[in-house]
């Protein structure tokens, strides 16, 4: 008898509406194979959802905020239902890119320098702000939340327009402003302690923002294998590898690089990358010979609570 998957989608975030592509994927696979299977919105309903539909696991297909961060894990766990992707600490962690920052640079793996900005104090004393930024990281510079997925309310800043891009996210309580690191976009998906693969990213835009990322239209081109020496890719799987240990993630793990001058820096780690049309871990996981279904139940059979 086939298993009853639970499968969390859409909720609250800014990125609902690919959280809902990712659980469409996931569920027309699962309905292919016969599984009985439930979308759910993670609502006020959803101890009662699982409660009457009693699924034998919950796969995670949140993103972003509340579904990304140790919340919704954190009711699954009450709940004493196996779920999918990573536990409470390790999502909270890994959402929080200043905290998962401070452990790769305590573990020596290369990320760009930062600075974090307070919008109580930054309102007090922003007067010497560029001098600051241009003194500890130079121009131009990256801003980003702290708690964002998907490159949500990123911007490249040069010195003339910088404040005016903070000001568009003030109403974040802090946001990190980062050294910009040139040089190719590379990432790496992650299966349990498997090292599955990586994917280089050419977009036309400035960066691999969130247009980039879902809008086929962006016309993102994603090279694989990666065109790099086989020293360098063992490099970067095996940093890809250490932060996901690190962090203490579990099931599926995208890093996303950036590779310039003969290294690696890491960005960031995602603990629940997205399993759309144009998503890189199925794409990844396809050309080492892994099916989208594959990937998927492998996901589903390593799901477990205390995670």
């Amino acid at each position: 008898m086939k298993k009853k998957v639970l499968i969390l989608g859409g909720g609250i975030s800014k990125e609902r509406l690919i959280s809902l592509e990712t659980a469409k994927g996931v569920y027309k696979e699962l309905i292919k194979k016969n599984y009985k299977v439930l979308i759910a919105e993670p609502d006020k309903y959803l101890i009662k959802k699982i409660n009457v539909f009693k699924p034998n696991v919950v796969f995670n297909a949140l993103h972003g905020q509340f579904g990304e961060d140790g919340f919704i894990q954190t009711i699954l766990e009450t709940q004493n239902v196996k779920y999918t992707h990573s536990g409470v600490i390790a999502s909270s962690i890994a959402m929080d890119k200043e905290i998962s920052k401070k452990i790769f640079l305590k573990n020596k793996i290369l990320t760009p320098k930062y600075i974090k900005i307070n919008f109580n104090e930054y309102k007090k004393r922003n007067n010497n702000l560029i001098q600051k930024i241009q003194k500890k990281l130079g121009f131009p510079v990256v801003i980003k939340p702290i708690n964002e997925g998907s490159s949500v309310h990123v911007y490249i800043c040069t010195k003339k327009n910088i404040i005016q891009k903070i000001n568009k996210l003030k109403f974040y309580r802090e946001i990190l402003v980062e050294e910009f690191i040139s040089g190719r976009e590379i990432q790496v998906a992650i299966l349990g302690k498997k090292k599955l693969g990586a994917i280089e990213l050419k977009p036309k835009r400035k960066f691999y923002d969130y247009e980039a990322k879902y809008n086929a239209k962006a016309k993102t081109k994603h090279i694989i294998p990666v065109d790099i020496d086989q020293k360098d890719l063992k490099k970067v799987l095996d940093i890809s590898l250490k932060a996901h240990k690190l962090i203490g993630c579990r099931g599926v793990t995208r890093s996303d690089f950036k590779f310039f001058k003969g290294k690696f820096y890491l960005l960031e780690i995602n603990t629940q990358p997205g399993m759309t049309k144009l998503s890189l871990v199925p794409e990844i996981a396809a050309y080492n010979g892994m099916s989208f279904i594959d990937l998927i139940e492998w996901i589903l059979k390593d799901a477990s609570v205390s995670r």
